[in-house]
């Protein structure tokens, strides 16, 4: 295992995996999702991948979906094994998909509904829902992708600082490698180099956050 890596007490990846993908629209959840399952396919496996749009072009929830070794798509409550969360209250809604062992990696801004914006509703605290969250699955990795995000130069690059964080843990039953090349030709030769970089600031957020990251039981 690399020593760089987030640990998950020697946990080695496995071709039976469901991948829950949450946030909210224009968040490049969709494209996430293709790419894991483009890189799943590459390597010789046999993904599933669905989506479900929502109201995406209103800010709506968008879930998508990445399944190896299955035979359906669809992620069942208790089913996921890992989270990808676009979106730190999204994410916390994707926990009736976790079970005990679950990686969640969840980005930790905040995009504020409709009724919060307009004072019917209160958005909760942040660290009050990672907590609650982290109490309840195998792992956590919570860090604010956004501003990685605006730092590799993108704000729209979301999607690749989570992707950079999954592929540094040791899940994926394909290489980072695997990824990276499909990013290289899939991204419109304006925004590469920002999701390249994206990609590898998610990859350091992962490993620097590790340390909050429970220890999975045998």
């Amino acid at each position: 295992m690399d020593m760089n890596k987030p640990k998950t007490e020697n946990r080695k990846p496995k071709t039976a995996l469901r991948i829950f993908l949450t946030g909210v629209g224009g968040q490049g959840t969709l494209l996430a999702s293709r790419l894991l399952g483009e890189a799943a396919l590459v390597a010789g496996l046999n993904p599933l991948v669905s989506e479900t749009h929502g109201m995406a072009q209103r800010g709506g929830v968008v879930v998508s979906t990445v399944v190896l070794g299955a035979q359906s798509p669809l992620i069942s409550p208790g089913e996921a094994d890992v989270v990808l969360g676009f979106e730190a209250l999204e994410a916390f809604r994707a926990l009736d998909r976790c079970h005990p062992r679950t990686l969640v990696i969840a980005n930790t801004a905040a995009i504020v509904p409709y009724p919060v914006a307009v004072g019917q509703a209160k958005y909760p605290e942040i660290s009050e829902i990672m907590a609650l969250l982290a109490g309840q699955v195998g792992g956590l990795l919570a860090f604010d992708a956004g501003a990685l995000a605006r730092q590799a130069g993108s704000p729209l690059a979301v999607n690749m600082v989570l992707l950079g964080a999954l592929a540094a843990t040791d899940y994926l039953p394909f290489p980072s490698a695997g990824l990276v090349d499909l990013i290289r030709t899939r991204t419109n030769p304006k925004y590469l180099e920002a999701n390249l970089q994206a990609f590898q600031l998610g990859q350091g957020a992962a490993r620097d956050a590790a340390n909050w990251l429970k220890k999975l039981k045998d």
